[in-house]
């Protein structure tokens, strides 16, 4: 899975804009082969963000959206912000459930090894 994720500083009147344009572009995203999703947000933490992310289920399926001409169009969007966004491409090789909790678990014990209550690895006596 390839993610992009997109923060972008919210500045008053023109947030409402940056919202529209972007969910504008996030609605045909979410049908392109490939995509698995494709979100825009604002967060109100101590700086106002709004935040754009994709998911997409293979690297092929990015380079094909970062090549469209409607990735031109976000990057239109990205670049009217009057502050410089930051642009971010998360490649994740393997995501695990709590098949990894037990794999890390039964090879404590085979180890003869279990944590403290400070998560420090001690050899059993």
């Amino acid at each position: 899975m390839v993610r992009l994720a997109v923060a972008l500083a919210a500045t008053g009147y023109a947030t409402g804009q940056v919202v529209h344009a972007l969910r504008l572009l996030a609605s045909p995203t979410r049908v392109e082969p490939g995509c698995l999703s494709c979100r825009v947000w604002t967060d109100d933490s101590d700086e106002p963000t709004v935040r754009y992310v994709e998911e997409w289920a293979t690297e092929d399926a990015m380079r094909l959206r970062v090549r469209s001409a409607r990735f031109t169009r976000l990057l239109e969007v990205l670049e009217s912000s009057l502050a410089p966004p930051c642009v971010q491409f998360d490649f994740i090789t393997e995501t695990r459930g709590l098949d990894y909790v037990a794999e890390i678990r039964d090879g404590d014990e085979l180890l003869g090894t279990t944590p403290d209550q400070s998560g420090m690895t001690r050899r059993s006596s």
